[in-house]
């Protein structure tokens, strides 16, 4: 397991990542995981409540799913965060089939609690969570023919979210940016800028090789200040 401890936005935040051990199936590999994290938090008086984020990792569409629906068991109630989650084999350095980054926060008064706003209807990502003024959106995807139509759609409706939780694209702090293997970098940039003329303090790049969907090309993960 990694683990960083950083201070962050005028809180701390903890970063945890690993890979599962074997395990029998991927339902397994990803309770073991969240057992050692959990483990983890509450060495550091913290717990899965605090998580405000994470971001799973199947080495294959099947891993990703069973992975996911796990994931969805374990983080519910208190423990409901922003979330993503990818196909993408060579993420892994053993034979896991899942892997998990999880971002807890803790926050400046024991009190506060977070805010989770469901999508209308409701599915399994939320749309948004916020937790003592800062806002974290689940990664955001579309399936549509080009990269070029679903970031038409894509960044539209992180403006939205955005809005409706107090915030703008000014007041983003970060954008994770999640593209498929096939596409260009470069492509990306250039529809990005075109349409967020904000300033964001910092952007990140990862390829992967699948989504929760097929024909999913790019998800996007958001960040910013209330």
């Amino acid at each position: 397991m990694n683990k960083r401890i950083f201070s962050w936005l005028g809180r701390e935040f903890v970063a945890l990542s690993s890979e599962a051990k074997s395990g029998a199936t991927a339902t397994e590999e990803t309770r073991e995981i969240f057992l050692r994290f959990d483990q983890e938090l509450r060495g550091m008086d913290l717990s899965l409540n605090n998580t405000v984020r994470t971001r799973l990792w199947g080495r294959d569409r099947e891993s990703r799913d069973l992975g996911s629906e796990e994931r969805r068991r374990i983080l519910s109630g208190k423990a409901r965060s922003a979330s993503s989650s990818y196909i993408a084999p060579p993420h892994f350095d053993s034979n896991a089939r899942v892997a998990l980054d999880l971002l807890a926060m803790r926050p400046s008064r024991s009190d506060v609690e977070k805010i989770l706003m469901e999508y209308d209807p409701p599915i399994v990502p939320l749309r948004y969570l916020i937790y003592d003024s800062v806002v974290f959106l689940s990664g955001v995807t579309a399936v549509l023919p080009t990269l070029e139509d679903q970031m038409a759609n894509i960044l539209p409706r992180i403006s939205q979210s955005l809005g409706d939780a107090g915030s703008s694209w000014e007041r983003v702090v970060k954008v994770s940016c999640y593209l498929h293997r096939g596409q260009k970098l470069d492509s990306l940039r250039a529809i990005f800028r075109s349409t967020v003329t904000a300033e964001i303090p910092w952007i990140e790049y990862c390829f992967v090789d699948g989504y929760s969907a097929e024909g999913k090309l790019i998800e996007i993960e958001t960040t910013g200040r209330c």
